[in-house]
């Protein structure tokens, strides 16, 4: 297959370009040869995957249906008390097994011709598998199984539950780094997370479209108004970006200092984003201290579809559900807690408000890249530039940079022999 890419890429006059991580092709973000290359390659490849928050299948019974790449699975848990993940696939015809977003179950049957799943999805039941009255029915040789869905491995940080179609993947905390693992510890370690709300949002663009705005963090406080202008996030501020070896995981943060002067450079850049706007309800900007230290914005995220926000006290999950070349489902989970007070969770519910489809913040990422997607369709073999605060993909204590987009390149070129 590696050779059918690289033939392919020859035939059409398309390689890689020679600047390395500072140039990123259009055409990868358009061709569908590419796209079937990184479901194979990446999703279910030697990678771990968000699947779901443990929390949401806590109980025997419980499951939720979910993506690898565009491959949907379910995760389950049995009275054993383990999760299970298995792709939502029908051995017999392809129907999906599982119909329902989440809910609770003994046992799955497809709707198509009943063939039924334990929750670890094992093959158990074959509608008339003997067939009637002595007719029809299965042949004498078919085995049960040996047609069970394909399964994956799973392993969960802090709550969050990874799974790999790979037998050869390494240890998930390993993958994450002591970096990264630690980032996803500060924010859900140590106590019980409590769903608020889910969104889905359908972004007109390619998913490494939304993943390189991500991990972009040049772009936050120029395009996002109310980041800005209500100085929740400049680049001013004390912050940095980390960036793992890989280059493929990283966390962007930065901490407001309410004793600082407004800095000026905004003014001078004459930016949109730097604007008068004021809030009519000034309380959607109070925080709770939450954490022991300073940091009061983290975006971190890992390769390659799986985000984790702290925007003050508004926590949440994301994934990036790949739908074509030009097409990205967005998942968002936002996230409480147990232990918090009831003026916590009314805090959070109102900085809800800053992300999601309409979210104050959210809502300009959600057309940027079908602005991209757009601005490109006619320049396949012309390229991205990628320079700014240098051309490598390493940690920064500067956020005017690029360097954890262009890690997103490193890992990507990896994965995809590029």
């Amino acid at each position: 297959m590696l050779e059918h890419v690289d033939r392919a890429q020859r035939d059409a006059g398309r390689a890689w370009p020679r600047d390395g991580l500072t140039r990123v092709p259009f055409w990868i973000f358009q061709d569908r040869e590419i796209y079937a290359e990184e479901q194979r390659r990446i999703f279910q490849g030697e990678t771990w995957n968000y699947l779901c928050l443990a929390i949401e299948v806590k109980n025997t019974g419980d499951f939720v249906t979910t993506f690898v790449g565009d491959t949907p699975v379910i995760v389950s848990r049995d009275s054993d008390g383990e999760l299970y993940a298995f792709e939502n696939r029908c051995a017999h015809r392809g129907a999906l097994i599982a119909l329902e977003s989440r809910g609770n179950t003994k046992a799955f049957t497809c709707v198509y011709h009943a063939w039924g799943y334990d929750r670890q999805g094992n093959l158990k039941e074959v509608a008339f598998k003997e067939g009637i009255k002595g007719k029809g029915g299965m042949p004498p040789s078919f085995c049960m199984e040996h047609h069970n869905p394909r399964k994956l491995r799973l392993a969960e940080a802090f709550g969050v539950v990874f799974g790999s179609f790979s037998n050869d993947v390494q240890p998930l905390e390993e993958h994450l780094g002591e970096e990264i693992y630690s980032r996803i510890g500060r924010v859900l370690g140590g106590r019980t997370p409590v769903v608020l709300g889910r969104y889905t949002q359908a972004l007109p663009n390619n998913w490494k479209l939304y993943m390189e705005n991500v991990k972009d963090s040049y772009h936050a406080s120029i395009l996002h108004l109310f980041f800005t202008t209500f100085e929740l996030n400049r680049l001013s501020q004390t912050g940095g970006i980390i960036v793992d070896a890989s280059g493929g995981h990283h966390v962007s943060f930065s901490a407001i200092d309410p004793n600082a002067a407004k800095s000026s450079e905004y003014a001078s850049q004459d930016l949109r984003s730097d604007a008068e706007f004021k809030l009519a309800d000034p309380s959607l900007l109070q925080s709770f201290k939450e954490f022991p230290d300073t940091t009061t914005l983290q975006i971190l995220s890992v390769f390659p579809t799986f985000v984790l926000q702290q925007i003050q006290n508004a926590i949440a999950v994301r994934q990036i559900v790949p739908r074509g070349t030009d097409r990205t489902d967005l998942h968002w989970t936002l996230l409480g807690f147990a232990d918090d007070t009831p003026e916590q969770r009314m805090t959070r519910l109102k900085q809800a408000n800053l992300v999601g489809p309409a979210g104050y913040i959210s809502m300009e990422d959600g057309c940027v890249g079908g602005f991209v997607q757009r601005g490109i369709h006619g320049a396949p073999d012309e390229q991205a530039i990628l320079e700014m605060g240098g051309a490598g993909a390493e940690s920064s204590e500067s956020r005017v940079t690029e360097a954890s987009v262009r890690g997103f390149w490193k890992a990507y070129r990896t994965r995809m022999s590029l």
